[in-house]
């Protein structure tokens, strides 16, 4: 039987040309790269010609991706990752109730829709706090708010942006090291984790700032809250951020467009290898 893969995606990256790579060497494999700002998709049309057995989602753009994803599933199509999965990864604070709803450890986090009840809102979780945009990624945005001038500073600067930057997402600092812990879930299993490790003068972890991946071992603690981390968005391909707070493992962001081109390297895990698994053994289910 022949499997047949579609990935979508914006921009060709490391982590797309690994997965092309590794289904274009199977047999049983016939892949299809596409390219969602080329593709028209019918919303009257059924028989559409995307007749993939399963398209794997590498949009970059969230919203892109988002609506890609809504209108193919309601074509009958299966997409790894879901609807559902991906707005609420792709939603901060969405992700902070599915993470709540499940008993998660997660930073305190309070959430305001004024420049008044902001200021207030950071007295709530205590200085020093962190203003995060609901929506984004590689770091983009996310503000530390040492001290009340500071913060009334970037809550206004806030205002003059789109309005979902006036939703104030804010989250009490955790006291870490200057590195945070990635895991890597497919399926069910957990199949790779690095430390994050901030580059010198950056309290930021994201390598796309110049952090650095090393491997980091998969303990028991890092399995479960993996675990449940993935089961409360919904599962699938996913990446896990937790941070290393004084009573434990915390988690606080779950990303659905996984990126692993400086995991591969520190771990020796081939990611592309077991994504491609999982999307064949999903089909044949």
């Amino acid at each position: 039987m022949t499997i047949k893969i579609a990935m979508l995606y914006e921009r060709v990256r490391w982590e797309e040309k690994a997965i092309k790579k590794e289904a274009e060497s199977r047999s049983n494999v016939e892949f299809t790269p596409i390219n969602i700002l080329d593709i028209i998709l019918k919303l009257f049309d059924k028989g559409t010609s995307l007749d993939h057995d399963i398209f794997l989602q590498r949009a970059i753009s969230l919203f892109k991706g988002l609506y890609c994803t809504a209108i193919l599933e309601f074509l009958g199509k299966t997409v790894v990752n879901d609807f559902n999965t991906s707005v609420t990864c792709g939603d901060k604070l969405l992700s902070t109730l599915a993470f709540l709803r499940r008993g998660i450890p997660t930073p305190k986090t309070v959430v305001a829709f004024s420049e008044a009840s902001a200021l207030k809102a950071i007295e709530e979780v205590g200085y020093p706090a962190i203003l995060k945009p609901i929506h984004g990624s590689w770091g983009r945005l996310v503000a530390p708010l040492n001290d009340p001038l500071s913060a009334k500073a970037i809550i206004e600067s806030r205002l003059m942006l789109h309005p979902i930057h006036q939703v104030f997402y804010i989250q009490e600092r955790v006291k870490r090291p200057p590195r945070d812990i990635r895991s890597f879930v497919i399926g069910d299993q957990v199949v790779a984790a690095i430390y994050r490790i901030a580059a010198e003068g950056e309290w930021r972890t994201n390598t796309s700032l110049g952090g650095k991946a090393e491997p980091c071992k998969i303990t028991p603690e890092i399995e479960e809250m993996s675990l449940k981390a993935a089961e409360a968005v919904g599962g699938g391909i996913l990446g896990i951020d937790m941070m290393e707070s004084p009573d434990g493992l915390v988690v606080h962001e779950v990303n659905h467009v996984i990126e692993f081109r400086n995991t591969v390297p520190a771990t020796g895990v081939n990611i592309p290898k077991l994504i491609v698994d999982y999307l064949v053994n999903k089909v044949r289910r």
